[in-house]
C-alpha cells in the first residue's frame, strides 16, 4: 500500500514532542512537508524528514496536496487551517480544543463532511493506558453507578514546556483565546463524558488569571458539573501546580472508589465497600517531563488506513469544547449555564 503523505502545520512543542516523532514511528506514513512562520522551524525538520518546509500553509497545501494534515498551531488558527486543508481535500487531526468558538467547530465538521475528509480531535485522553482500564472496570459494573466525582489537570504552566518559553503564545489573549482551559480543562471535559458515556447539562465555574504576571488568559479554573444522569463532580485546571503536575480522577460509586492516576506506580487503584483493594499497573500517562507515545497519531493513521471514521470526531470535540465555553459563559455571567 502506499504511504499516507502528511503535513505538519505548526512546528511547535506539541509537533515536537507527539506529532512529529509519532508519524515518523509509523511505517504507513510519509512526512512531505512542515509548515510554520519562523521558517527555520520548519526547515530543521524537514531537512531531517526529506520533506519540504513552508512559512504558508495555503502554499503548501496547493503545492503538495497532502493526504492528511496535522493542526498544530495556535489556537485561534485551528479553525482556519483545518477548514482550508478540509477544502484542500485533506483529512484532519487538530489539536484540542478544536476552536474557539461553537460556530468555528460547526464550520470545521461541516467542511469535513462537504469535502468527504475525516476531522479528528486530539484529545489522546481516551487512550492513555490508565483511562482505557478505567472505563473497562466501570463497564463491568462491579462498583455500581457513578455518585460523584472530580477530575483535576494541572501542571506548572506552558513556559517549561512551549518552544518559546514564557514569550509563547499561550500566553498571548489574541492567538490562545483561553488559557488553561482551553489546554487542560478541555482534556478534562472530554475524558468525564467519555469515561462516564455522560453528558455535561449544567455547570457552575470560577475561571480567573490569578498567578501568572503580564498575562490576561486564565490559569486557573474550579468547575462543579451535573452530567445528564444526576451524576455531580468537580472539573479542575491549573497552569499554577509549580511541585509538578496532576492528571488525577477519582469516580466514588455505590460500591467504592475508583483512583485513577492518584499513584505512582499503581495507575489505577480500585477500592471496594467490602474491604477489597485491586490494583493495576497498566502503564503511566504521557507527561511534559515524560513523553510517552500519545496514541492519538496512530490512531489517526488506523482510521485512514482502515477508512474508518474517527471515534474523537468533530464532534466529539465540539461537545467537549462546549464545556469549556460554558464554564467562561457562567464566569461572566456569575450564573450556572445549561448546555
Amino acid at each position: 500500500m502506499s504511504k499516507i503523505r502528511v503535513a505538519v502545520i505548526g512546528c511547535g512543542a506539541i509537533s515536537k514532542h507527539r506529532h512529529i516523532p509519532e508519524y515518523a514511528a509509523n511505517p504507513n506514513v510519509e512526512l512531505v512537508a512542515f509548515v510554520d512562520i519562523i521558517k527555520d522551524r520548519a526547515e530543521h525538520y524537514a531537512s531531517q524528514y526529506g520533506a519540504k518546509a513552508y512559512t504558508d500553509y495555503n502554499e503548501m497545501l496547493k503545492a503538495e496536496k497532502p493526504d492528511a494534515v496535522s493542526v498544530c498551531t495556535p489556537n485561534a488558527l485551528h479553525a482556519t487551517v483545518s477548514i482550508a486543508a478540509a477544502n484542500a481535500g485533506a483529512h484532519v487531526l487538530v489539536e484540542k480544543p478544536m476552536a474557539t468558538s461553537e460556530a468555528e467547530g460547526l464550520a470545521m465538521i461541516e467542511a469535513a463532511r462537504n469535502n468527504n475528509v475525516y476531522l479528528m480531535v486530539g484529545h489522546n485522553q481516551r487512550l492513555m493506558p490508565p483511562h482505557a482500564k478505567a472505563k473497562e472496570i466501570l463497564q463491568t459494573g462491579r462498583l455500581g453507578k457513578v455518585i460523584t466525582f472530580r477530575t483535576s489537570f494541572g501542571h506548572p504552566g506552558p513556559e517549561g514546556w512551549s518552544v518559546d518559553g514564557r514569550d509563547s503564545w499561550f500566553f498571548r489573549k489574541e492567538e490562545a483565546i483561553m488559557g488553561a482551559m482551553g489546554d487542560l480543562g478541555v482534556h478534562k471535559s472530554d475524558l468525564i463524558r467519555w469515561l462516564l458515556d455522560d453528558e455535561v447539562v449544567d455547570i457552575a465555574a470560577f475561571v480567573g488569571t490569578i498567578h501568572k504576571e503580564g498575562t490576561d488568559v486564565d490559569d486557573n479554573a474550579t468547575c462543579v458539573v451535573r452530567m445528564q444522569s444526576g451524576v455531580i463532580g468537580t472539573l479542575v485546571a491549573s497552569w499554577t501546580y509549580y511541585k509538578g503536575g496532576d492528571n488525577s480522577t477519582v469516580l466514588w460509586c455505590e460500591n467504592g472508589v475508583m483512583k485513577i492516576g492518584t499513584h505512582p506506580d499503581d495507575q489505577v487503584i480500585v477500592e471496594l465497600r467490602n474491604g477489597s483493594v485491586e490494583k493495576y499497573k497498566v502503564g503511566a500517562m504521557a507527561t511534559n517531563e515524560k513523553q510517552t507515545t500519545s496514541g492519538v497519531i496512530d490512531e489517526f493513521v488506523n482510521c485512514l488506513v482502515t477508512n474508518t471514521p474517527p471515534s474523537i470526531s468533530g464532534e466529539e470535540g465540539l461537545k467537549s469544547l462546549k464545556v469549556i465555553l460554558a464554564a467562561f459563559e457562567s464566569q461572566d455571567t456569575k450564573k450556572v449555564i445549561s448546555l
